[in-house]
């Protein structure tokens, strides 16, 4: 029997529990933050809408209940926001303080895809970036502040609604809006945000859409059972002071899930994604108890269970895809679970590299990735010349949510290139996880005390524990879990409250927020929701809150020097959008570590990649020019440690004879900064540069920003970099930055 490659795409729709649980203040009952309401309008019923265009593909979504709880508040109207309360306020009675806040706040979201494309909206934002805050708080007239809180809503309205007559007319009129028009929009927002769930159960009704769950709050249930399980793949780890064992909280937030999905989809959910893809051997008896048949993970967790590490070509492609691509049978006290594991680098190519490309380009791209997975599949068959004689499922898991933000016209273009591609390719179906398990069973066997412990974020858990600052937060949650240990009286029918309050600290966000790692503008306010989650734990019993959670868990100051926090996606033009960078990692370097560094033209380093390139800005004192206050050339330099390659010494002239400067290099890129030309070079034997084709990018006017496609280096993937930046004029050295360590990067 032949079968063409099946892929399941699978989405993950997500947001923490925003509403404040501060019974004594004003907050009570509203959402300390917008971004269910704002994703609702923007992210969740347009993916599946798209979707119902084309029947022949089907997918899979990830409602977690949390999430949907909110969402159902907004839909009802009674979930409140301090940017919805803004945004309904008439203009002329906004305070001092309540401007202040908007002009902070209203520009939220990517300022390429959100604000840019609306003349009005950009014409305030480049008002408040170019003159400042206080500018704006003099000059702004009433019409100012309307106009904004219209177009913070407006902007983050679905394209896939613009034809609607009164999105339309809005988006025409441009400006002048008032106070009726605000309240209209958020009417709008409210009518979309109601036909979410009744869509997804729709489609899941016809048979093209799988809906699965998560736990009620999106806790990782390994960590609930025994935060030990930080351990497995980071022996040395920091662990918090008290070690959390609460296994049978495990449970509780798969009932709640359940039932939930029930009511809502009137039938009983068949997959489970565990929240940050977190799994163990201790949380699997759990899941199929409560009566689940399938969960996902990611590969990096896979390889860890069979003691395998996943080798890529030079195109991205795992060497290995019989291994990869199938689900596997986990067996447990209360019957057999089927796991499916991701394609993690696919999942992060549509996540966070897409949206810099074309969507032609972006959804061809992806296509031809799912092609090679088939013919190398069918290399390891006897006929290799045949169709697939064996049923592989390629899983593509991510979040559904924030990616979009990035891409033109939220995704809207790359998935319609996509969904027309693959409706009309007869070799590469999308199915259901669900479908798929039930139609091909899985046939081999991982035993369940073999699962490694770990999430989709390296195959480990430090990204939610191990920092100080994590570690804090969980010492927190276990006193206050402790207590509650200590009133038998409190049970979930006599006692609700405390019980959602633990459910909603007990959520993985916090803690990604936490310490070192991930960093956003709203860090303070996740640090409050936490600690707002944990005193009502102790008023729910009565019991005196502790002192300390009256105290911020993280100190929330700006850091100095930092690793990447994620991928980015910069524009090279030489302006320096912080959005654009706002991931990057950071090296302070002119003066700004003290007095005993030399002082240098370059005031700091940030530098970050994604699956296209890898990129490098420099900030410079006010006013500098190349070839007057600095030197007319920048040489990057790089080798690849633990590589055997050729490697020379930097082709420049009276360099020092010192480290870092005397050290070997197997690729150089040149960047005359007067012209912004570039080229590159390739060492080989006997200590020559060769000249290799180049398409790199640079390009100097308020800062020097820099992006090197790693298609122009030919290495495998994972390989390291350490890269030196020296200056020069006329191929003779003047100085380098940074001084005393390597910018360090690891191919994707």
């Amino acid at each position: 029997m032949s079968h063409p490659l099946y892929v399941a795409f699978v989405w993950h729709q997500h947001q923490p529990l925003y509403k404040s649980r501060e019974a004594d203040s004003d907050a009570w009952g509203q959402y300390r933050l917008p971004w269910v309401r704002l994703h609702g309008t923007k992210d969740y019923l347009d993916l599946v809408l798209m979707l119902e265009r084309y029947p022949k593909l089907h997918q899979t979504v990830n409602l977690v209940p949390s999430l949907m709880l909110q969402l159902e508040d907004y839909a009802e109207g009674e979930a409140i926001d301090p940017y919805l309360a803004l945004a309904l306020t008439p203009e002329a009675q906004l305070k001092p303080k309540d401007k202040q806040y908007i002009i902070k706040h209203f520009f939220d979201g990517y300022f390429h895809t959100l604000v840019e494309p609306h003349p009005r909206y950009a014409q305030l934002y480049h008002q408040q970036q170019d003159k400042g805050a206080a500018w704006c708080l003099e000059n702004w007239t009433h019409q100012d502040y309307s106009d904004l809180l219209a177009w913070h809503n407006l902007a983050w309205i679905d394209p896939l609604f613009w034809d609607d007559a009164e999105i339309a007319g809005w988006l025409k009129q441009g400006k002048n809006f008032t106070l009726s028009d605000r309240q209209r929009i958020y009417s709008k927002q409210r009518e979309i945000i109601q036909r979410i769930i009744p869509q997804h159960k729709k489609m899941q009704d016809l048979g093209q859409l799988e809906i699965m769950t998560t736990p009620y709050t999106h806790p990782i249930l390994p960590l609930l059972a025994d935060t030990d399980a930080g351990r497995v793949a980071v022996p040395n780890i920091s662990l918090p002071q008290s070690r959390f064992q609460w296994s049978e909280d495990i449970p509780r937030h798969l009932s709640i899930a359940w039932e939930m999905y029930i009511d809502r989809f009137e039938q009983e959910p068949y997959g489970l994604w565990p929240s940050e893809q977190s799994v163990s051997p201790t949380i699997l008896p759990y899941i199929t108890q409560q009566g689940f048949k399938w969960i996902c993970s990611d590969e990096a967790v896979l390889g860890w269970s069979i003691k395998h590490f996943f080798h890529r070509d030079e195109a991205g492609n795992v060497f290995e895809p019989e291994l990869l691509y199938r689900p596997y049978r986990l067996e447990t006290e209360h019957g057999d679970l089927a796991i499916v594991f991701r394609d993690h680098r696919l999942s992060d190519l549509i996540g966070f590299t897409y949206s810099g490309m074309s969507p032609r380009h972006a959804a061809t791209d992806l296509i031809g990735h799912l092609e090679a997975i088939a013919r190398s599949l069918k290399s390891h068959q006897d006929n290799p010349d045949t169709a697939l004689q064996k049923p592989w499922l390629v899983t593509i898991a991510l979040d559904g949510e924030n990616c979009w933000e990035y891409y033109p016209r939220d995704g809207l273009p790359f998935l319609e290139a996509l969904y027309e591609r693959l409706s009309r390719d007869e070799d590469i179906k999308l199915v259901t996880v669900k479908e798929f398990i039930k139609q091909f069973p899985p046939t081999e066997t991982i035993p369940a005390q073999q699962l490694h412990s770990g999430s989709w974020v390296d195959g480990s858990f430090t990204t939610w524990i191990g920092d100080p600052v994590k570690n804090r937060a969980w010492d927190l949650l276990t006193a206050a879990r402790e207590t509650l240990a200590k009133h038998p009286e409190a049970t979930e029918e006599a006692n609700p409250e405390v019980w959602e309050a633990l459910y909603a600290a007990e959520g993985s966000d916090w803690f990604w927020w936490f310490g070192e790692g991930h960093s956003s503008n709203q860090d303070e306010m996740f640090d409050r929701l936490f600690r707002e989650h944990i005193a009502a734990i102790y008023h729910a019993l009565n019991e005196p809150v502790p002192t300390n959670i009256y105290q911020p868990v993280d100190k929330h100051e700006v850091k100095g020097d930092r690793p990447p926090q994620s991928f980015i996606h910069p524009l090279i033009n030489g302006v320096a959008d912080e959005q654009d960078w706002d991931r990057a990692g950071r090296i302070e370097v002119g003066g700004a570590r003290g007095t005993m560094h030399r002082s240098s033209t370059v005031q700091r380093l940030f530098y970050g990649l994604d699956h296209l390139n890898f990129y490098l800005r420099l900030d410079f004192k006010t006013g500098v020019e190349p070839g007057k206050d600095l030197p007319g050339e920048l040489h990057l330099l790089w080798y690849y440690p633990g590589i055997t390659n050729h490697n020379s010494p930097a082709p420049l002239a009276n360099l020092p004879d010192e480290a870092p400067l005397n050290y070997h290099f197997h690729h150089h890129l040149g960047i005359n900064l007067v012209t912004d030309s570039v080229w590159l070079q390739e060492a080989h034997s006997n200590y020559q540069w060769h000249i290799r084709v180049c398409r790199a990018e640079a390009a100097f006017n308020q800062c020097l920003e820099i992006a090197v496609p790693w298609a122009d280096l030919h290495i495998e993937p994972d390989y390291s970099l350490e890269i030196l930046a020296i200056f020069a004029d006329h191929g003779e050295f003047r100085s380098f930055v940074p001084e005393d360590k390597f910018i360090r990067f690891q191919a994707p």
